[in-house]
């Protein structure tokens, strides 16, 4: 689309772009607003630079896009929500954390009934070496590079993502546990993904035991392929907005004794993964 009142700066072939010409702790008008989701729909990954946030403004963002919703998970220590204000999740790890949030390739709580649509992190400290990158995949571009062969093999084929394998000791309830198609189609750009979490993905219906765990390896391998993927180096006061629906991410634990910290929302979706 045509961008009027942003900049948009595409960062990788398959994903991820810088926006300027934003303040985001401001309101944003009409026009803002739709080159937003056009930029989100377009380029998957948002970035925003020198955007010192508090949460409501962080929150004003996340509206424009859906309901706020409330995460599932959460370890009550590096990462939990703030009292009286469970939308808004912080994340803190420094000398004292003995684990990091997210470091495995996925998407956010696919193990839930309708997964989110999206995450908004905001990040107001950072080591101050560098370090604590996220990294974002294309699930289109994964689908994409399938042979014909393994697209028509996988469409139709559904997956038990459960919850249990990452929330066990930190969901607020008993984590859920879900099933959801392979291959999905986005609801925007009605373009094919792979919707898939080898973390959380036990098995894959209507296989026997030893063809699903073949097809999970095969895919958590896949989708980790460095073609699909874009590297944000953050710096304090960045925002990086993607959309759960078709984007991996993982985060990179290399800062340690350093500290990075902040706050992440979450956006509720409309529906469930739509099969393709």
């Amino acid at each position: 689309m045509q961008y009027e009142s942003i900049s948009v700066t595409p960062v990788s072939p398959n994903i991820g772009a810088e926006v300027g010409n934003i303040d985001l702790t401001k309101p944003l008008n009409n026009r803002q607003v739709e080159e937003l989701h056009g930029a989100l729909a377009d380029h998957l990954v948002l970035f925003f630079r020198d955007q010192k946030l508090d949460h409501e403004s962080q929150k004003a963002l996340g509206r424009h896009f859906g309901k706020l919703h409330i995460s599932v998970g959460g370890d009550g220590t590096n990462s939990k929500a703030l009292a009286g204000d469970p939308e808004v999740r912080a994340l803190h790890f420094d000398e004292n954390s003995e684990r990091v949030s997210g470091e495995t390739w996925h998407t956010d709580q696919s193990c839930a009934k309708v997964p989110p649509m999206g995450s908004i992190l905001y990040l107001h400290t950072v080591p101050p070496k560098g370090g604590g990158d996220t990294m974002f995949a294309s699930m289109y571009a994964a689908y994409d590079a399938l042979s014909d062969r393994m697209k028509a093999y996988l469409t139709g084929l559904t997956a038990v993502h459960d919850g249990t394998r990452a929330f066990e000791k930190t969901a607020n309830n008993n984590p859920p546990i879900s099933t959801h198609p392979l291959i999905t189609k986005h609801p925007v750009s009605g373009r094919k993904l792979i919707f898939f979490t080898g973390l959380i993905v036990t098995k894959i219906n209507g296989l026997p035991p030893d063809e699903s765990d073949a097809i999970i390896a095969y895919l958590s391998k896949h989708c980790e392929h460095p073609d699909f993927q874009y590297r944000f180096r953050w710096k304090p006061h960045s925002v990086a907005f993607w959309d759960n629906r078709c984007a991996h991410h993982r985060a990179i634990w290399d800062y340690w004794p350093h500290t990075r910290s902040g706050f992440r929302i979450q956006i509720q979706a409309d529906a469930p993964p739509i099969p393709a």
